[in-house]
């Protein structure tokens, strides 16, 4: 999206600077229901605060292998809290289902961040399901097959311990939950004849939301090296050879998708350091809806014979994740104009929550704002487009005097002096009128990263848009805000002036909002009502400039002496 936006915007540039070296000499001219950010980090859900931390995970100390533990049959155990509802199976201690149920997915159905289609897989093709164990080297009896005893303890029953043995190989598994928290206390542990073994717990075969539109390039395996300061992301790409390993001083690892993010923490707390963690990533050949495969990345983490962390399963949202660990919000990667979008989303939580409780009529709002910002821009754009409507005969009589000159011809160069001295006298920038859209250029990039990641806006409705952060699902198939923006492009093109514009180059310009037309069509839909409302307001503004703003008067060339023959 950003490359075919880049390449776009250079067509434009293109078009209006190149194009008059090739037509000629110009003739002279004619006249929603998301949670909110802005909540305090004590009040944000999901959120442990000081006063009610999460217990400390205990760490589990190897042991010598008990006799023979497990269990007589297959069952599922259901966790419910407020926030997740997650499915295990005690064949292999893994996890059949995991919602968050304070979101939907793209089909309106409680989000499910494991792909079912993964799961469904046999035989060769089969993958673990998510938190099975994973080693290095192989183990006898592999305990991802076997029946492990079940025990729920703690407050509500919310904490369940997996434990299998075969007398020789034990291994044992426990995730204590919290009713209000999206933290997961983990611990794990396998020993072989007393002796303990590395391992890591494993999600593989795609996480995150599997309905939404082209949802691999957003999912990554993640890990924040602490030494080095940086977020570090793996795709399934990487690992098409074979499963990749890394490890080091980690605060987090795990995986994300555009909204949502599955990470283990060594410790609480926003002042840990770090630990070491190991991390592998994983490339799985997932059948799609059409019978086709993607490659779906997968990640396991741990390397410990005996693992203790503090998972993190919920949304990508700023205070939530800064209250587990400031370094998390490094997840969303807000552009090159962070500097700008960060700011544009807090004005657009704060409009939305304090005054249209919708984020749509925020956009509306932010847009109009923006262009009245721009305004004594876009007045004195205007100003020296009509000082170059007076002093076009002018340009016309300089560039007539040079129009048998070859290009390369360095007399050439003499020309454009000519026209600079021109402008500077008469005070005249000859691109001011492209400084507005410029100035626009980061705004637009800026608010696309804004619609593209924060959680705030994934679902958001306006008027008949169901989804701001998704493309315009139309009526019969038609989509209305591209269609409204190209129409209000080309009225807005129609009535801004062009001085020493070519005619040819002009009709070569008619065609730029069918260019708007392919960029907008599968944008986000919030990103076209920013576009659409910008270019209503410079209707706006245009028609009171021209209505305002006197003519200019022409100054006049003195006519060329006829040579004598």
């Amino acid at each position: 999206m950003e490359m075919r936006l880049l390449l776009a915007f250079l067509l434009m540039g293109a078009v209006l600077f190149v194009s008059p070296y090739f037509v000629g000499t110009p003739p002279p001219p004619t006249p929603d229901q998301t949670a909110k950010t802005t909540e305090t980090a004590k009040d944000a859900p999901g959120v442990q605060t000081p006063a009610a931390a999460a217990p400390e995970a205990p760490a589990p100390v190897p042991v010598n292998t008990p006799g023979q533990v497990q269990a007589d049959q297959e069952e599922t155990v259901v966790i419910d809290t407020d926030l997740h509802k997650v499915t295990f199976s005690n064949r292999g201690a893994v996890v059949r289902s995991w919602i968050l149920k304070g979101f939907k997915d793209s089909k309106g159905k409680p989000l499910e961040l494991v792909n079912d289609r993964a799961l469904a897989l046999t035989g060769k093709q089969a993958i673990p399901a998510p938190f099975s164990l994973a080693f290095k080297n192989q183990v006898p009896n592999d305990p991802n097959n076997a029946l492990y005893k079940v025990t729920r303890s703690g407050e509500g029953d919310l904490t369940v311990t997996f434990e299998f043995s075969d007398g020789r190989l034990a291994a044992k598994k426990t995730f204590e939950f919290s009713q209000k928290s999206y933290l997961v206390m983990l611990a794990s542990q396998v020993i072989e004849n007393g002796v303990a073994i590395p391992h890591s717990l494993a999600w593989r075969g795609g996480f995150g939301d599997a309905t939404a539109v082209n949802p691999l390039p957003d999912v990554h395996a993640v890990y924040f090296d602490v030494p080095g300061n940086s977020l570090n992301k793996k795709q399934a790409s990487d690992a098409k050879t074979g499963p990749v390993a890394v490890s080091g001083q980690y605060a987090f690892a795990g995986q994300e998708d555009k909204y949502f993010a599955q990470v283990v923490l060594p410790a609480a707390g926003p002042n840990v350091t770090g630990g070491t963690i190991e991390l592998t990533t994983y490339s799985d050949n997932v059948p799609t809806v059409d019978g086709k495969e993607d490659l779906r990345v997968g990640a396991a983490v741990g390397g410990s014979g005996a693992n203790a962390f503090e998972l993190f399963i919920g949304p990508k949202d700023m205070d939530i994740m800064r209250a587990v660990d400031p370094r998390l919000d490094q997840m969303i990667d807000w552009g090159w104009f962070f500097f700008i979008a960060k700011p544009l989303f807090y004005a657009l939580t704060w409009i939305s929550d304090k005054m249209t409780h919708n984020y749509g009529w925020a956009i509306v709002i932010i847009t109009i704002v923006i262009n009245f910002v721009l305004f004594p821009l876009r007045l004195s754009s205007m100003k020296s487009s009509k000082k170059m409507q007076s002093v076009q005969p002018l340009v016309n009589a300089i560039n007539a005097k040079y129009k048998d000159i070859p290009m390369k011809d360095p007399r050439k160069q003499q020309q454009n002096t000519e026209l600079m001295e021109l402008y500077q006298k008469e005070g005249i920038n000859p691109v001011g009128g492209c400084v507005p859209m410029l100035l626009q250029i980061p705004f637009f990039f800026a608010l696309y990263k804004v619609l593209s990641l924060a959680i705030e806006m994934r679902g958001s409705h306006w008027l008949w848009i169901a989804d701001l952060s998704q493309p315009e699902i139309g009526f019969f198939d038609i989509r209305m805000l591209p269609l409204l923006l190209v129409v209000t492009q080309f009225i807005s093109q129609k009535m801004t002036p062009s001085p020493g514009m070519d005619p040819a180059q002009q009709k070569m310009m008619m065609f730029m909002p069918l260019v708007f037309l392919f960029i907008f069509w599968s944008s986000p839909a919030g990103l076209v009502l920013y576009w659409l409302t910008s270019n209503v307001v410079s209707i706006a503004q245009q028609w009171i400039l021209n209505r305002n703003t006197p003519a200019p008067a022409v100054i006049q060339a003195a006519p060329a002496l006829k040579k004598k023959k």
